[in-house]
């Protein structure tokens, strides 16, 4: 952001809201906060300007397939007529009884928004699981929009970290984002923050943080809380 900003205070200073009976205190100490909070805007649109200035990543050479709700397809195949696409590594790998849930909760929310999100950008969702079993559980959550393909060989997830680092069969959450420009796919941006740059006390996240569902919570006077995680069912209801 080039141009010059009002600083943050003053912007909070012309905030005109008001709730019933809240005191000089709590009204002080909100100004104080929104201050912040307009500075945490203009951090996470700093982040996105230098996000969208990175350099040429990667071509994507490998030879993946991917098998569709529909059809087989190439890696290209997956950007339909679009330029840009996002890839979701889903924790639904063969070794597994059933999905991950923190991806489950995500993916949730994303199939309200995955109809909007490809008016500009391909959206797909690739587990190594086979395709029929993806549509089953696709189907028993009510999910309508998202599109799912099966790793058919996994060589897309161990190029681009949906397995376990350690080369195990375990499965590993990732967002890739790739861009189809002159010809080229190319890798754009992935999620980097791991365990190893968690702060103390806390569980790995990105930023900015992909679920709707922790946004929420960091607006409620208990936040995210340290011992509490999605479930996949909730007295025997998805």
């Amino acid at each position: 952001m080039t141009q010059d900003l009002v600083p943050a205070g003053e912007l909070a200073a012309r905030n005109p809201l008001r709730f019933p009976n809240e005191s000089a205190a709590y009204r002080h100490a909100r100004q104080a906060l929104l201050a912040e909070e307009i500075e945490l805007r203009r951090h996470i649109e700093r982040v996105a300007e230098l996000r969208r200035a990175l350099p040429p990543g990667g071509a994507v050479t490998g030879n993946y397939r991917f098998d569709g709700e529909s059809a087989p397809t190439g890696f290209a195949g997956l950007f339909g007529d679009k330029q840009t696409l996002v890839v979701y590594s889903y924790m639904f790998g063969p070794q597994r009884k059933r999905p991950c849930p923190m991806c489950t909760s995500l993916l949730g929310a994303w199939d309200g928004e995955a109809r909007d999100m490809e008016q500009r950008i391909a959206l797909a969702v690739v587990a190594r699981s086979p395709i029929e079993r993806l549509v089953a559980f696709k189907r028993e959550r009510g999910w309508r929009h998202l599109k799912l393909y099966s790793d058919v060989d996994g060589a897309y997830s161990r190029d681009y970290f949906g397995t376990a680092a350690d080369g195990s069969d375990g499965d590993q959450a990732a967002i890739n984002v790739f861009t189809r420009r002159d010809g080229i796919i190319r890798h754009f941006w992935s999620g980097e923050m791991g365990f190893e740059s968690a702060d103390p006390g806390q569980d790995p996240r990105g930023a900015p943080d992909l679920m709707p569902l922790w946004t929420v919570f960091d607006c409620t006077p208990e936040g995210r809380g340290t011992d509490w995680y999605p479930s996949l069912e909730y007295g025997g209801r998805p």
